[in-house]
């Protein structure tokens, strides 16, 4: 049976769970992720591990697997800039077109206090999924690298 599990600052994963969430994303997110102690930090920013506004990291599992993941950081504003930001969100590459993404976004939506934005690639397959769900892209991202 599909379950949902939430860790945020008031229940975290043990050092064990989180080097599993790590290292699921990591293989999950294939070439649009990122190296490993980023999506670490990512994850230590919504457990309030790390000084910050919080959030959560939020898996589906299934007989003790991890089917989904996906981590959401609050970003401490509101209005000019959404309150929450999509990291990372992943399924399972043997799991893909079973609807398990629509879940996992449909509950992180709805976990959620507020606004959410989130960066994806032009060719990334899942910006349909994004579309799907209602994000849409006003704006163009411009950044400076130091």
């Amino acid at each position: 049976m599909l379950e949902t599990i939430i860790f945020d600052s008031l229940n975290k994963p043990s050092e064990k769970e989180k080097i599993e969430i790590v290292d699921f994303l990591f293989d999950n997110l294939e070439q649009y992720g990122d190296p490993k102690n980023d999506i670490q930090k990512a994850i230590d920013y919504s457990l309030k591990d790390i000084e910050s506004f919080g959030g959560f990291t939020m898996l589906l599992k299934e007989d003790e697997k991890i089917k989904g993941a996906t981590v959401i950081n609050q970003t401490g504003m509101g209005g000019y800039i959404p309150e929450n930001i999509l990291v990372y969100i992943a399924i399972h590459k043997n799991h893909r077109g079973e609807g398990l993404g629509k879940k996992l976004m449909n509950n992180a939506i709805e976990t959620s206090k507020g606004d959410i934005s989130l960066h994806v690639e032009a060719d990334n397959p899942a910006k349909f999924l994004y579309e799907k769900m209602g994000f849409t892209n006003p704006y163009l991202e411009m950044r400076l690298k130091k």
